[in-house]
């Protein structure tokens, strides 16, 4: 508890996506493989040179529900974290939009009327969007491509 460490190590390792890179990489064409492996190349080589690059669109994919599980991520932080000042910021937003408590800081602009409480709201639920929607056209292109990959064949 009141570790970084425990809110990494829980969700470090999703079956999901792991089933979705092992479906990926067992329809890699053999062939290549074998080509790579005829011209002298070794198992990292293979990996690094012919592996990886055809599989951008996965690790795309699989990069993007990381940070989107780890961006949205409080349940994690409510559980084994009990110190104020190492909560991340989605718990903070939850403190904000949920139980409306205000912190530090904000106090004195809404309790002078400067800040209202919805407008507090509204610019919270922008924040948490934000990443997210900023992200994610950069992987589109692969999305598709990514989240079908396994999971159709012929």
């Amino acid at each position: 508890t009141d570790t970084y460490l425990s809110l990494v190590l829980p969700s470090a390792l999703n079956v999901f996506n792991i089933l979705v890179l092992r479906a990926f990489f067992m329809g890699t064409a053999q062939e290549l493989i074998e080509s790579a492996r005829i011209d002298g190349a070794g198992d990292l080589r293979i990996l690094w040179r012919i592996v990886m690059p055809l599989s951008r669109a996965v690790i795309a994919v699989i990069t993007l529900f990381y940070a989107v599980g780890y961006w949205s991520a409080w349940f994690n932080a409510s559980i084994y974290l009990s110190d104020p000042d190492m909560m991340p910021l989605q718990n903070v937003m939850q403190q904000l939009v949920i139980k409306q408590q205000k912190p530090t800081g904000l106090s004195q602009a809404i309790n002078t009327g400067h800040l209202s409480p919805l407008a507090i709201q509204m610019a919270v639920m922008v924040l948490a969007l934000l990443p997210v929607a900023v992200l994610s056209p950069f992987v589109q292109r692969h999305f598709k491509q990514g989240m079908l990959t396994g999971a159709v064949k012929g």
